[in-house]
């Protein structure tokens, strides 16, 4: 009767195979040529993963080499129909100008419990190994894990979200569209408060705003890098490039005005407006600023403070094409150019960005 369901299949006639097969599988169904033209069923019923499931579990039981042959035969056709079908979905995921925007995937942590479950899904999706995919999900905090088109990357988180892996995405314009202004002090505080800042025209003015409309904060230490003189293994001198300090940067978000209150530690006027901490003129910079972080921490006890920058960052780092589009609003002298002021950047606005889509959400 294999012969029989065997020509069926060559003149393609599936009704008289289906029917053939559900009487062998009645009589003998562990039949591994039994199994195999089940498979080849569920493949032209356009049945993927049953088909698949079965063509694999022939390569683990049988020693058959024409079954073993066939069934690799029968996986490489459901992986080239895969990724022909992901093709035509990325072509129709990116046919609006807004679609080619360069954006970015971010993956939210997991537990190791989720990750050993999500995986193999991630993999599938993502066409990689296994013990890959598993070392590429996070599980402390946000990994930036593919710039390109947006509407690629919504084609891939769709379909990330919809197997139980967190992740967003978003466009580089959308951070750009952010307004930044850099807090030069606080000048008062009661039910409202205002400080005295500059615009990105670097044009000083004051800004009232009421503590309920911060929605987040994020803390991020940025490295200050000066060359020096070392003593090589050989005795040599050479010059390095190494950290010597760390700058404090500080955002507060307000969402509803679309912009950002940044303070950063060097930057901050403990001298001028509130006395937020007393004899500010005497204390050290990071006296004051602990200080100074202590008292927002008493205005917003509420509000979540966002402090895996660093993780993120080393995640990101590489991404010189995509980082070359976002402006920092960072204005540190630097001898030259470091990816980490537009990586601080990219992590607050990311922050803000996904806060208004889980806002959407809601």
């Amino acid at each position: 009767m294999i012969e029989q369901v065997a020509t069926a299949f060559e003149r393609k006639d599936y009704y008289t195979a289906a029917k053939l097969l559900k009487q062998l599988l009645n009589e003998s169904p562990d039949n591994p040529w039994v199994q195999f033209y089940l498979g080849r069923l569920h493949e032209v019923s356009q049945k993927h993963e049953d088909a698949e499931k079965i063509y694999r579990q022939l390569l683990q039981s049988t020693t058959n080499a024409k079954i073993l042959t066939q069934a690799r035969q029968g996986l490489q056709r459901l992986q080239e129909i895969e990724q022909e079908e992901r093709q035509r979905a990325i072509a129709k995921a990116t046919v609006e100008p807004s679609d080619i925007e360069v954006g970015v995937l971010v993956l939210e942590p997991l537990s190791n419990e989720l990750k050993a479950i999500a995986a193999p899904k991630f993999a599938q999706i993502m066409q990689l190994d296994p013990y890959t995919a598993r070392l590429v999900l996070p599980s402390r905090g946000w990994r930036l894990y593919r710039t390109g088109q947006v509407g690629e990357l919504k084609f891939y988180g769709t379909q990330l979200q919809k197997a139980g892996i967190p992740c967003f995405w978003t466009t580089i314009t959308a951070i750009q569209q952010i307004q930044v202004f850099q807090v030069q002090y606080f000048s008062e505080s009661d039910l409202k408060a205002t400080v005295i800042c500059c615009n990105e025209a670097n044009q000083l003015g004051s800004l009232t705003f009421e503590w309920s409309e911060v929605k987040a904060r994020v803390l991020g230490l940025l490295p200050i890098f000066e060359e020096v003189v070392d003593v090589d293994a050989h005795h040599k001198l050479e010059r390095k490039t190494k950290t010597q300090d760390y700058m404090q940067f500080y955002d507060l978000h307000l969402p509803s005005r679309r912009c950002i209150l940044r303070l950063y530690d060097n930057g901050y006027e403990f001298q001028q407006g509130m006395e937020i901490t007393p004899q500010a003129s005497q204390n050290t910079i990071r006296i004051n600023w602990n200080g100074l972080l202590s008292w927002i921490d008493q205005q917003l006890p509420k509000i979540k403070l966002w402090s895996d920058f660093t993780p993120f960052a080393e995640t990101v780092l590489d991404q010189t094409e995509m980082l070359s589009h976002i402006q920092s609003h960072i204005h540190l002298f630097r001898r030259e150019q470091t990816n980490w002021d537009p990586a601080f950047h990219l992590y607050s606005g990311l922050v803000f960005v996904n806060a208004a889509r889980a806002t959407l959400n809601d």
